[in-house]
């Protein structure tokens, strides 16, 4: 075969063959179909004259069954080029892996998020050129990936027969500022982690140590938040300070964060993963919603993970799935085991079901927070029932787990959380039997402030009966300031997706507070922008016990 623009190729020895065989059967792969070799540092070039580096496995001795691109900021070698490079070549895919610019030996200044659109296109451009490329193209990848293959997908090749999307944003904007506030504690240090080119291996971006902790910890907790994070990145990584610098409006500076249109021009069939603890959870539902409303073939797998947790405890699941679609979608070859279009698990039971659809049919049930800290169905609670607490910036209430990047990520104990004074929580008695809830709870508060420039934060938690307090589901929201202290605010907080069984026993638990730093930056209780403010003044939020309740849907 002659590999076109290709470096040497090196063909893998004994142990890399054992060693690809042993993953395979970890993963619960089909057995290999060939030989492969790779090519190293393979030159890319873009419009604008920079030059990427690929790495391309070649299939060997087989007929090809098409090209998956891979576009990353991370290393190429693990785990892109084991778990997906070995994996795919070895039965008989075309993979070329691409470090994006200015990543890894590739040319250019990276920009994050905002530089991958026309570099996109100018791979497959190249990709045209070469002589083993048969037509047939799939895009594949997480997180940043998969944002690389939105960006794509907002103009997309006519090559393109499939693409398989991983807990990965199409819209970064909304992913950091879609509370109100900024996601602090993972975009902070994501941008510290990836700006240094020591720091792009997978062990550094699955949080680091203690030291790298220690180093970013400032950043994170100092004030104003701008000074503070430009102290700790010492001149790397500049697009967090615009990222700061444009939190209050610049939809010109956002437009290249967006790739909202790709949901609209996509006509391949798409499989989308999630986790129910991965921070873009709520865009992978939303990127299934619209296609599959545009009568799109896309299937979801949602997985009991957290981000990095899909592509580690779900490797096989996520695997399996991503060769079964390729091998239809893009070789061509006849429909695997027939699959539902949504296969996703049920925390609390812990076993997956397959549905026609997301969100199944579901009814309403309420229930009602008391003063004296019950939750209960039936009536509200009498009209003048009111709780209190102080949230105090000096002190600001902690994240604790959920939908984070890296650190405490996923399902905690939430028992040291809820005992702050800072914390209200109601509780309902033992259930007498199994509830389960599927879709997005909501929870109506009604809230007065004695400080208009305010967080709320709310999460319910499933306690068993040794009295560990579990988190399910949160929400998150920065409140208008303009709406006057002490005004009852009708408050409607639609909590993350979740499908999930509180067993009979257990009970259901409402927490509500003022914040939940560093996950979201603390609003500091005055005037300014979000990266500009020092000053700090506290707040005190009164619920109103009556004109709130908490509506679970579910399963009919």
């Amino acid at each position: 075969m002659n590999v076109v623009g290709a470096g040497t190729g090196r063909t893998p020895g004994r142990l890399q063959r054992l060693a690809d065989a042993a993953l395979g059967r970890a993963l619960g792969h089909t057995p290999r179909r060939n030989q492969y070799t790779v090519a190293r540092a393979v030159p890319i070039p873009m419009r604008d004259g920079v030059t990427l580096l690929a790495d391309h496995y070649v299939p060997l001795g087989t007929a090809p069954r098409g090209t998956v691109l891979i576009r990353t900021p991370y290393t190429r070698g693990f785990p892109e080029g084991w778990v997906h490079g070995r994996t795919y070549a070895a039965r008989g895919y075309h993979v070329v892996i691409v470090s994006v610019r200015g990543t890894n030996g590739s040319g250019g200044t990276f920009r994050a998020m905002a530089q991958e659109t026309d570099d996109g296109q100018d791979t497959v451009r190249w990709l045209r050129t070469r002589s083993w490329f048969d037509g047939r193209l799939a895009t594949l990848g997480a997180s940043y990936l998969g944002w690389a293959q939105w960006t794509l997908l907002q103009d997309p090749p006519p090559e393109l027969r499939a693409a398989l999307v991983y807990t990965a944003p199409h819209d970064f904007q909304q992913a950091v500022f879609g509370t109100g506030s900024f996601t602090l504690a993972d975009f902070f240090t994501w941008s510290a982690q990836v700006a240094r080119p020591a720091e792009r291996g997978l062990l550094r971006r699955l949080g680091g140590g203690p030291a790298t902790r220690r180093r970013l910890a400032p950043g994170l907790h100092g004030l104003p938040l701008a000074d503070a994070g430009r102290r700790v990145l010492a001149g790397h990584a500049p697009w967090y300070g615009e990222w700061l610098g444009n939190a209050e409006g610049g939809e010109e500076f956002w437009a290249p964060y967006r790739a909202t249109g790709a949901l609209d021009r996509v006509g391949v069939p798409v499989l989308l993963v999630g986790g129910w603890q991965d921070l873009f959870l709520d865009q992978t539902l939303e990127q299934y919603r619209v296609l599959r409303g545009r009568g799109l073939d896309v299937a979801l797998t949602v997985g009991p993970w957290t981000h990095v947790g899909a592509a580690t405890r779900g490797a096989g699941t996520v695997g399996r799935d991503a060769l079964a679609w390729l091998d239809e979608h893009l070789a061509g070859g006849p429909p695997g085991r027939a699959r539902p279009p949504v296969r996703v698990y049920r925390t609390g039971e812990g076993a997956w079901h397959g549905l026609p659809d997301w969100p199944p049919p579901t009814t309403s049930a309420a229930w009602y927070p008391y003063p004296d800290g019950r939750l209960a169905a039936g009536a509200a609670a009498p009209a003048d029932a009111t709780v209190s607490f102080r949230y105090d910036p000096a002190d600001p209430t902690p994240s604790v787990g959920g939908r984070v990047l890296t650190g405490t990520a996923g399902v905690r104990d939430n028992r040291a959380l809820q005992a702050r004074a800072d914390v209200v929580s109601f509780t309902t008695a033992p259930l007498g039997a199994d509830l389960e809830v599927a879709g997005s709870p909501v929870l109506e508060l009604a809230l007065a402030l004695d400080n208009p420039h305010a967080d709320v934060f709310v999460r319910v938690c499933d306690v068993d009966p040794r009295g560990r307090s579990r988190n399910v589901t949160d929400a998150f929201r920065r409140l208008d300031p303009a709406v006057p202290a002490g005004e009852v605010r009708r408050l409607r907080l639609t909590l993350d997706a979740c499908f999930h069984r509180f067993a009979a026993g257990h009970r259901v638990r409402l927490l509500v507070c003022g914040g939940a730093h560093p996950r979201y930056a603390r609003n500091l209780g005055t005037p300014g922008t979000i990266g500009g403010g020092s000053a700090l003044t506290p707040s005190r939020h009164t619920i109103r016990c009556a004109g709130s309740r908490l509506i679970l849907p579910v399963p009919r």
